[in-house]
């Protein structure tokens, strides 16, 4: 238990190759090492991590957008996913209304251009290269870029970028999205903290635990955990990393984490593919195939214990189901997960568990933290570069042929 948030390993050894595992361990602490070491220092990725990182902007310079009560976050993959997992998160912190546009659909635009008054709107338009093709479609598409316009924000880097080029032109209020920060790693930088600031949540609070793992015991629960899964993708039988989720608030958060993961990760003919499944609700369509199936899978399960209300009364009603009457929702729910991980015991499944007590800001730091942590360990320790992301480029290479 670290405080209000629960994670516990049951990857037992028998699921592990022991010489291998010992020959991790050895690496593990070389690997801390350098990752200390990038993130006291500037221009690296896990900067980000640093206690004393500078943000590139000022909190002065984004006050007069406070004002505006509807907010339209524009952006692709990691320029946006880590806002959708704070926002959906801490949502009921948030007394705005947001929207995102994160695909490319016709109809949702169309009734969204119907339906609001523009000048009442800001607008985050959000892309590291600044050249994304769904970003720049629906930047257009809504019509927003005008001359001197005092309701659009721009991020992003400034090479070759035409993003930039356009706030330039256009004099658009613009901040930089630091070029050696990939858009899955940069939820703790400008990326994920302006649109933070901007929805009246405490950016202070969400960064207080960014080096928190690499701190005194947490490191123990970190070594564990990047050995046991390097050890997971290297015996190459485990090969699906299933996320299931109890917690409705952890959804956006857990789409974070499977970008995160499959990218950083999937490389080399090495990997988990990681999937989100929606539970109890999935208990009635996949848990079949996941406790009798391949035994080829990794169970992150994900639940918020929340006081639940909500009882259910069957003292009127005279039936067999009244092991559920004085039940509240919330402890039904706990039952099946529990369930679940009895059954997953039993069948000698291995399995993560994470359990939150509270919604805050440091929790949901904590969470973030923790996974870009891990993921990059686990790439070192597999030695793939968690940083690069060739494959992605290589389509967006063959979009740009095609369209052209």
């Amino acid at each position: 238990m670290i405080n209000n948030l629960f994670l516990k390993n049951n990857i037992q050894e028998q699921y592990l190759k022991s010489k291998y595992s010992i020959k991790l361990s050895k690496q593990f602490k070389k690997i801390i090492l350098n990752i200390h070491k990038d993130i006291k220092s500037s221009n690296t990725t896990l900067n980000i991590l640093d206690s004393k990182f500078k943000f590139n902007f000022k909190i002065s310079d984004l006050k007069k957008f406070k004002k505006f009560k509807t907010i339209v976050f524009v952006g692709m993959g990691g320029s946006i996913l880590g806002t959708q997992g704070i926002y959906d998160f801490l949502k009921f912190k948030v007394k705005k209304k947001i929207y995102f546009f994160d695909d490319l659909n016709e109809k949702k635009l169309l009734n969204f251009k119907r339906k609001q008054n523009f000048k009442k709107v800001l607008f985050l338009i959000i892309s590291k290269s600044g050249n994304t093709v769904e970003t720049l479609s629906n930047t257009f598409a809504l019509n927003i870029i005008k001359k001197n316009s005092k309701n659009v924000i721009i991020l992003s880097d400034k090479k070759n970028n035409f993003l930039y080029s356009l706030s330039k032109k256009f004099n658009l209020f613009y901040i930089e999205h630091r070029d050696y920060l990939g858009g899955r790693y940069s939820v703790l930088s400008e990326i994920g903290m302006i649109p933070a600031y901007l929805m009246g949540l405490n950016i202070f609070k969400l960064r207080s635990n960014a080096s928190y793992w690499l701190k005194g015991k947490n490191i123990n629960f970190l070594k564990d955990s990047t050995i046991k899964l390097a050890s997971l993708i290297n015996s190459k039988k485990y090969k699906n990393l299933i996320f299931l989720n109890y917690s409705p608030e952890l959804e956006k958060f857990l789409f974070w984490c499977q970008q995160l993961i499959g990218e950083s990760l999937g490389k080399n003919n090495k990997g988990f593919f990681p999937v989100i499944s929606s539970v109890p609700k999935d208990h009635h369509s996949l848990l079949q195939l996941y406790l009798d199936g391949p035994k080829d899978k990794l169970f992150h399960i994900f639940s918020f214990e929340e006081k639940s209300k909500q009882k259910i009364n069957l003292k009127k009603i005279n039936n067999n189901q009244n092991f559920l009457n004085r039940k509240t929702i919330g402890s039904i729910k706990i039952a099946q997960k529990n369930a679940l991980i009895k059954a997953l015991k039993k069948n000698r499944i291995p399995f993560r568990e994470f359990k939150l007590k509270i919604t805050n800001e440091q929790i949901l730091g904590k969470l973030f933290s923790y996974f870009i942590l891990e993921t990059v360990i686990v790439a070192k320790l597999l030695k793939i570069n968690p940083f690069d992301q060739p494959a992605v480029e290589q389509v967006k290479i063959y979009t740009k042929e095609l369209l052209s």
